[in-house]
């Protein structure tokens, strides 16, 4: 990356004036911690008066600033960038520093000083120093906003998934509460079912977003061990029979080999879980899944193919979005929280792996995981006892 930064020099001193441009002409630092070298942009100012003329049209960044100047001085200058929070870094160049005149423009908001007469090493070394705070700072100001406002839009997005369902539950409440169904108990079944799925789907958002946020953060509980991804697989049918029943939907899984990984038992099952359920669910009525787990010597893969409604191209490509469903009118009951599969793919990475999908409308789906065999985490992790804890 290679940035320009306007520096503009404020002396009375001609001399002056042109050494610095002389001295910076062509003049390039490195800042490694973002990897950009950065270059200047020269332009100079013979007082005060024509230094904020020139702040006024064409604002610089790093501003050398000669204490004494006629006309105004050089701290009414720093006084006047103070008030109208303009965004620059003011070296103090002068012949007559002292300890009050460095205490009065610190407070004013200068970076640093030069004291004259100063070598061209110097000058460079306070100007690559002033360069690097002034491009850090505001990189930390980028991010700092960046977080805003992603935080903004978390928060705005986790209020509309939690909004509809409340209002939901709410309102069958207030048909219980107004008996307005009559006094036949059974009457309100309907209402107290629905109640039931609505929450059920605000608790699954809510266990969800805390899987997230704790793989983000690296705070999640990792106990390591070898794990048979079969095993798992055959352990996750079990658990959604009743679902893949409800929509009679017939799961086909034949692999009784053991496939190892060293992994978390925990996260393989939100890997698992997460496949399955949503083949079953975006299912058509009467469809089939097809689930394979095999050893790819290096890696494991899995994969989970349905019958189902599939998506289009585009849909596929916003698919692994925070709180991203796919809606439309043949998704459009379908519950879910919109962050399993954004939490699918950051599991597979964490495991040095990927997800990849293949779609088409109305024939079907297939996603596909792979995984390190002989994944070593890079943070400690809990290793599993020994033998049983009594």
């Amino acid at each position: 990356m290679i940035e320009t930064l306007h520096l503009m020099v404020v002396d009375d001193e001609v001399g002056m004036r042109l050494g610095v441009e002389r001295a910076l002409r062509n003049h390039v630092t490195h800042i490694s911690e973002i990897d950009c070298d950065v270059s200047f942009r020269l332009s100079q100012a013979e007082s005060g008066e024509a230094g904020l003329a020139i702040i006024e049209k064409d604002p610089p960044q790093i501003l050398l600033l000669d204490y004494k100047l006629p006309g105004i001085s050089g701290i009414d200058v720093l006084k006047h960038i103070l008030d109208h929070k303009i965004d620059v870094m003011v070296v103090m160049i002068t012949a007559y520093a002292s300890l009050e005149t460095a205490i009065q423009a610190t407070k004013l908001g200068a970076y640093d000083f030069l004291a004259k007469p100063f070598r061209p090493d110097e000058l460079k070394g306070t100007v690559n120093k002033t360069a690097k705070h002034y491009i850090l700072q505001r990189q930390a100001r980028r991010l700092a906003e960046d977080r805003r406002q992603i935080r903004f839009q978390f928060l705005s997005i986790l209020a509309h998934e939690l909004k509809a369902p409340l209002a939901a539950v709410e309102g069958y409440l207030n048909i219980l509460k107004e008996r307005s169904a009559g006094t036949d108990i059974a009457s309100y079944d309907t209402a107290i079912n629905r109640s039931l799925i609505r929450l059920e789907g605000m608790k699954k958002l809510i266990f969800d977003l805390l899987d997230l946020t704790r793989i983000e953060s690296g705070q999640k509980k990792r106990t390591m061990s070898d794990v048979d991804l079969s095993r798992v697989a055959q352990t996750s049918i079990e658990t959604h029979a009743a679902l893949a029943a409800e929509k009679q939907v017939s799961i086909r899984y034949d692999n009784v080999q053991p496939v190892v990984i060293n992994a978390d038992p925990g996260e393989m099952e939100i890997i698992l879980n997460n496949m399955i359920s949503n083949a079953i669910k975006y299912n058509r009525t009467g469809g089939t899944v097809d689930i394979t787990v095999r050893d790819g010597g290096r890696d494991v893969f899995v994969s989970v193919k349905d019958t189902g409604i599939g998506m289009s191209r585009e849909e596929v490509g916003r698919l692994f979005t925070e709180f991203t469903r796919i809606k439309n009118e043949k998704t459009r009951n379908i519950l879910g929280s919109g962050l399993g599969l954004s939490i699918l793919r950051r599991l597979a990475r964490l495991y040095g792996g990927d997800v990849t999908v293949e779609s088409e409308p109305d024939k079907g789906t297939t996603f596909s995981v792979t995984l390190l065999k002989d994944y070593t985490p890079a943070e400690p992790v809990t290793q599993p006892s020994a033998g049983p804890v009594v």
